[in-house]
């Protein structure tokens, strides 16, 4: 897919595949096209050329509350969360309008904010939590549709490097306890090498490299394009 905003390029022929029950992360430098590309898949914009395609079948002209009907969801860089609302009501909202039954919802609620860390925060307002929080609660949103994929971006901004690696397990029990595909956009390198079976690397709106996280560690083209800020780092620099 393409997308171009007056003549400038954001994104250059990109195709990326995801599977289920794989992580697949997705890096490069800062203005390279990956909030792009997350947007374009999700629906909250729509390509130049190309198309989206959800298990085979083209979904590049639905509503991004349609592709959520359907399995796909994502989280954003800054928080959607119903801020009158508690952490507890924002995640039964989100599993409700995929046509969830109240009961279901709030077991689903319940189920993932223990999963999640955030049980202790449940009937706390949305607005009272801090950030890294407020990255597991839109994860927690996300999950509580019941996603066959799920596009995570940016959700270990915020977090305390000590709880970078426990926030690795939901990610991978995501993958391998709801067979559902993960695509993680993040600048944390520790957390994209640790647990993706595949990597992406986009520079300039253009796929520079593709591969595991061993063949892109060792990829020259990938360690230029971030002009000292290689992916073979563990920075955990935020954009």
């Amino acid at each position: 897919m393409s997308r171009s905003f007056e003549g400038v390029h954001a994104l250059r022929d990109v195709t990326l595949e995801l599977g289920r029950a794989e992580v697949v992360g997705l890096i490069g430098p800062n203005g390279a096209g990956k909030s792009t590309l997350v947007n374009v898949l999700s629906g909250f914009d729509r390509p130049s050329g190309g198309t989206v395609e959800l298990e085979g079948r083209d979904i590049t002209g639905w509503s991004p509350s349609r592709r959520g009907r359907h399995g796909l969801a994502r989280t954003f860089q800054h928080s959607h969360a119903f801020r009158s609302l508690s952490v507890r009501e924002n995640v039964e909202v989100a599993a409700l309008g995929v046509g969830a039954a109240a009961g279901e919802a709030r077991r689903r609620a319940s189920e993932l904010l223990e999963t999640l860390g955030l049980a202790a925060h449940a009937d706390a307002s949305a607005d009272t939590l801090a950030q890294g929080d407020e990255r597991r609660l839109g994860v927690a949103r996300a999950l509580a549709t019941r996603p066959r994929f799920v596009l995570l971006d940016e959700p270990a901004a915020g977090l305390p490097e000590a709880e970078v690696p426990g926030f690795a397990d939901v990610v991978r029990g995501v993958r391998d306890d709801h067979d559902v595909g993960v695509l993680l956009i993040d600048h944390n390198m520790a957390l994209i090498m640790a647990i993706c079976d595949r990597i992406y690397v986009l520079d300039q709106g253009r796929a520079l490299a593709e591969g595991t996280p061993d063949e892109v560690r060792a990829n020259l083209d990938v360690a230029a394009a971030y002009l000292g800020e290689s992916p073979v780092q563990d920075t955990g620099d935020e954009e």
